[in-house]
């Protein structure tokens, strides 16, 4: 008989009766059991956190700081309760202690009363650090507080992260203000290097000025020296005019004292009188001009009439025998008319030799005459003009004397100012000295502001200026500097399709133990026939092979549709488990053929090792030496790495791995069991007596 039709029969065993196939069904449940509801207890227990209840004590009692009102301890508060991580119960710090205690929660954290003065301490002279406290009680449950751990440790880096942000916004802010006062300062310097431009050349102009002033208080020095000469000779001529304005006042108070009675008593006489002298100088000027006009024709009229007297003397006097009587007479008149022409014709040469001077006689007349009318007019206010010339000439004479006191200041002050003008001239020539030494400072204080002006403005343009968009980002980064960007390749997406791997062959290898305890590890009538050892080790290796096909299909399917496990190769896992179940098969049949009783410890002992050593759960490295050493040679190891790729995704490197470490062990545990088949064909006085039965 063949090996497929002996399992058939010893699988057909179940089919008689109801406790037969009640121990079948229960061979494909046990697994679906132990492995289905393992994964179901803690599919996703991070999931749930927030049904575990947790103490929350805020005390705080916030801060002010740059003027805003810092409430930490609240805001982390209403933080927590919104994160839905724990069941967070606000309560006193007391009741939390208490309830952390006798196990009414599981932790507690606690904000205390000056927390938030703390954090906003960072900018000041005495920076704090704010802490959280964090109370735990590893008797409720161990698990918890390491979970606790991770979840502050992540509240603590987000408050920190929240409290560097403010800081770093302040210092962003101080960046800007500072970044507009050096902007400031480097206008100002603009300006200043263009004031102390203009200074300096101001200064160069001052220097030359001077140079032009040294050269003018010389001058001026000079020429005060003499004006103080000139003001002593105006002094001497000064004193000297006043001098004679006194003597003159002194005459002519003498001379009012005397006239100004006579021309007050005799002022009508005088007008009279210069009325007659104007209208005798009239006269007299007519007269003239007559005689310049007549004297000619009369000159002619008087040499005719001496001429004609002439003639008459001689024809009666001269030529007749007897003269005439009246010859005496005429002769007399001839010399009378011949003296009176003579004196004609001189009056005539003389008005014609000297017509100069009768013209200027003329002219003096008609002065004589204006004058006399005008002193005619003021005759009747002689004696006001003569007190009015006598007051003003007192004035001149006080005047005069006023200026020659005046004048002797003058060459007083003249002579200080003199001795000033020198030293004027000696203080010019410090001043051109010191603005000589002020333009070469200035011209290098002009280089060294255009190098500050310069440096500010460079300063300026590397001073960072935000605003408050990015300084918003940039404080977000510094507050944050490294953040995890975590890029999983294959994620798992709960806890349970993380530990799927570790428990799915953990199950199986129950499962095919279990079998084995129903299913004898090598068929009977095989033995008792005398069949090969191959028959005999296929024979019982099929049934439970057969069977762990079945646990299979159950297990996956309950973990598929009932849990909601996703597997990136469904097809690919269900395949792959259908291998691990043969080679776990393969293996615990070949312990329970070849130690029989204490085969059955051997396959639990074996399972221990396997999971131990497989890194279902922490890496293995975490683990020490000896199941290192031991992780690489059982096949559990290379399940849990080849489910994990079928799973969760990856590379199917782990998995042909995996199946030719399988297909290995497979083969080896049946030629071992074949071997084993061999040997209990054999009877022995261990086989008909043995030591241990189970």
């Amino acid at each position: 008989m063949r090996s497929p039709k002996l399992a058939a029969l010893e699988l057909r065993r179940f089919g008689r009766g109801t406790l037969p196939r009640a121990a079948l069904v229960a061979l494909l449940v046990l697994p679906l059991l132990y492995g289905a509801l393992y994964l179901w207890s803690f599919w996703d227990p991070y999931g749930r956190l927030d049904r575990i209840p947790v103490a929350l004590v805020n005390d705080d009692r916030g801060a002010t700081a740059g003027g805003k009102r810092i409430t930490a301890g609240h805001d982390i508060a209403e933080g927590l309760r919104d994160s839905g991580t724990f069941d967070w119960r606000e309560v006193s710090e007391d009741e939390a202690r208490r309830g952390v205690e006798d196990g009414t929660y599981y932790l507690s954290l606690t904000m205390p009363a000056d927390f938030s003065r703390r954090i906003a301490s960072g900018p000041g002279d005495s920076p704090e650090t704010g802490a959280l406290q964090v109370r735990t009680n590893d008797a409720n449950n161990y698990i918890v507080g390491q979970i606790s751990r991770t979840v502050f440790g992540e509240v603590r880096r987000a408050a920190s992260t929240q409290t560097s942000r403010s800081f770093l916004d302040r210092i962003f802010v101080s960046f800007s203000g500072i970044h507009d006062e050096t902007v400031k300062a480097a206008q100002g310097a603009d300006r200043l290097n263009g004031g102390i431009g203009k200074a300096e050349k101001g200064s160069k102009d001052l220097a030359a000025g001077l140079a032009d002033a040294r050269k003018g208080s010389g001058e001026l020095s000079k020429g005060l020296k003499d004006l103080h000469r000139a003001a002593g000779d105006l002094a001497d001529g000064s004193q000297q005019v006043a001098d004679g304005t006194r003597t003159l006042a002194d005459k002519v108070n003498a001379v009012d004292a005397g006239a100004g009675p006579f021309l007050e008593d005799n002022e009508k006489t005088i007008g009279a009188t210069a009325r007659f002298v104007a209208d005798s100088a009239g006269r007299l000027r007519d007269d003239l001009d007559a005689l310049e006009e007549e004297a000619p024709a009369a000159a002619k009229d008087a040499r005719a009439a001496s001429g004609t007297l002439d003639e008459v003397h001689r024809t009666r006097c001269e030529d007749p025998v007897l003269p005439d009587p009246a010859c005496p007479d005429l002769k007399k008149a001839r010399d009378a008319a011949a003296t009176a022409a003579g004196v004609a014709e001189d009056v005539g040469a003389l008005l014609t030799d000297h017509r100069a001077e009768v013209k200027e006689l003329d002219t003096h007349l008609g002065a004589l005459r204006k004058q006399a009318r005008a002193l005619a007019d003021r005759a009747p206010h002689l004696s006001e003009d003569l007190d009015d010339a006598v007051t003003r000439i007192n004035k001149l004479n006080t005047g005069a004397g006023k200026v020659a006191a005046g004048v002797k200041k003058l060459n007083k002050g003249l002579g200080t100012a003199e001795t000033g003008a020198l030293d004027l001239d000696k203080g010019i020539g410090a001043l051109k000295t010191g603005a000589d030494d002020l333009n070469g400072g200035l011209y290098r204080l002009v280089d060294g502001s255009g190098e500050l002006a310069g440096g500010l403005h460079d300063g300026a343009g590397r001073i960072p200026d935000y605003d408050e968009r990015d300084r918003d980002r940039r404080t977000e980064v510094m507050a944050d500097p490294v953040q995890l960007v975590s890029r999983d390749l294959h994620k798992a997406p709960d806890y349970g399709t993380g530990f799927a791997p570790y428990f799915i062959p953990l199950s199986l290898w129950v499962g095919a133990m279990v079998a084995y305890m129903l299913i004898a590890p090598m068929n009977r009538r095989a033995l008792a026939a005398g069949a090969s050892a191959w028959r005999i080790a296929l024979a019982g290796w099929l049934p439970v092979a057969a069977i762990g096909v079945a646990q299979t299909v159950a297990l996956m399917s309950v973990l598929h549709w009932a849990l909601g496990l996703q597997m990136a190769r469904a097809a690919g896992t269900v395949g792959f488990l259908f291998l691990v179940t043969a080679c776990f098969a393969a293996i615990v049949q070949w312990l329970n053929a070849r130690f029989g009783a204490a085969g059955r410890i051997l396959v639990l002992a074996l399972l221990m090792l396997q999971l131990t050593s497989a890194g279902g759960t922490y890496p293995v490295q975490t683990s020490p030496g000896f199941f290192n050493a031991l992780h690489p040679f059982l096949p559990m190891s290379h399940v849990v790495e080849a489910l994990r790729r079928l799973i969760s995704g990856g590379g199917l490197g782990p998995v042909w791995q995996a199946c030719a470490v399988l297909t290995a062990f497979t083969a080896g545990a049946l030629a071992l069991t074949a071997l084993s088949a061999r040997r209990r064909q054999v009877w022995t006085l261990d086989r008909l007596h043995p030591e241990l039965s189970l």
